[in-house]
Order: structure tokens, then C-alpha cells, then sequence
């Protein structure tokens, strides 16, 4: 009997190969993001595209509020072109992360995902940072 996971067969290798290796190029985690944010000054800008009140409640420590529909060439303008920027939403189950990379992609800023977002990073066992509400 064939299941619903083997009912459509598995790419080929090379194809596999491809694929996940590609997905570096448009995602970091959570584990990496918390590794260079520890570090030093890191080589990107953390961007938590939530809302400023959600922010405020929690937030990735570092991490600048800009909320996705705010991401507009004026804002970016503060940044050098090839500034790498991260984005992140509340997690898995929302797509603002990907709204927001999408926005910067359109800019033509280099862009990668935070991929677990606030969630994500909970579930690692990190702490947020708080701020008072605006």
C-alpha cells in the first residue's frame, strides 16, 4: 500500500541538492540570527515587521520594529544598498516575515527570512526583550 507520502515520489538527488541548498539563500534561523546578534555587531539588520504593540511585548533583543507595510524607500533610504536585512513576524503560522521580505525585494535590498520568527525563537529557549508600548 502507498501512503500519502510516497504517493508522489521524491525528487532526484540532484534536484533535492538544489532545492534545500537554495533555501540558504533566502533563510536564516533562529539558532544562526542568536549566534551573530551574541557576537558583536552583526552583518545585518534584524527587522520584527509585527506591530509596534506587539513589539513592545516582546521582541528579538537588537531587533528593529518596522512594521511590513511600512518598508517603503524613503525608511530604507538610512541604510547603505547592500545592507543585508532579516525579517521576522510571530511565526510559522504568519506571513508577514515573507510580506516584509517581499517589500525589500522589490527595493531590490538583499533579503533573508528569520524562519520560526518569535516562536522559533522562544521554542530555542532565548529570551525577548520588551519595550514600553508607543
Amino acid at each position: 500500500m502507498v501512503s500519502a507520502v510516497s504517493a508522489v515520489p521524491a525528487a532526484p538527488s540532484h534536484s533535492a541538492e538544489e532545492h534545500f541548498a537554495a533555501q540558504f539563500a533566502y533563510e536564516t534561523d533562529c539558532w544562526d540570527v542568536h549566534e551573530a546578534m551574541s557576537g558583536g555587531v552583526p552583518d545585518f539588520i534584524l527587522l520584527d515587521v509585527r506591530s509596534p504593540a506587539l513589539y513592545a511585548k516582546g521582541h528579538v533583543p537588537g531587533a528593529i520594529n518596522l512594521p511590513h507595510g511600512k518598508i517603503i524607500a524613503s525608511k530604507m533610504a538610512q541604510w547603505p544598498e547592500d545592507t543585508l536585512f532579516v525579517t521576522y513576524c510571530a511565526g510559522p503560522h504568519c506571513n508577514g516575515a515573507a510580506r516584509g521580505a517581499l517589500r525589500l525585494a522589490r527595493l531590490g535590498r538583499p533579503v533573508k527570512l528569520m524562519t520560526g520568527g518569535i516562536t522559533g525563537w522562544i521554542d530555542e529557549g532565548f529570551e525577548l526583550a520588551t519595550s514600553p508600548a508607543v
